[in-house]
């Protein structure tokens, strides 16, 4: 039983960020930083620049599919969002799943092989 547990992750603890302000005027950035760049304007921005089209498999959508298009960060950081979208990426479901499980995948393989050497 105890081998089951070796190769998993251990569990960060949280830690509070060292800041001065109280609480409420953080709270208070927060809310008006998420609502001046939300998610949903930069992702209207992206598909109105890219189109409605997966960049990945080529697949089209008309207005009743376009919920199953997301947006990728290019660069991983989804607070860079310059308004020429050059960050962004209009990928499918599918395709932006893939995207993301690569690099799991990848580092799978990896310690697989190292394993067997």
């Amino acid at each position: 039983m105890g081998n089951f547990y070796q190769g998993r992750p251990k569990l960060r603890r949280l830690q509070k960020p060292a800041v001065d302000k109280p609480l409420n005027e953080v709270l208070k950035e927060l809310r008006t930083r998420a609502t001046s760049n939300s998610n949903s304007t930069y992702r209207e921005q992206s598909l109105k620049i890219h189109g409605l089209i997966c960049a990945k498999c080529a697949r089209e959508f008309d207005d009743k599919t376009r919920h199953l298009l997301t947006v990728h960060h290019k660069d991983g950081n989804h607070t860079n969002n310059p308004p020429d979208g050059s960050n962004w990426e209009n990928l499918c479901s599918y395709c932006h799943d893939d995207e993301h499980s690569r690099g799991i995948l990848g580092d799978y393989f990896r310690k697989a092989k190292e394993d067997k050497a």
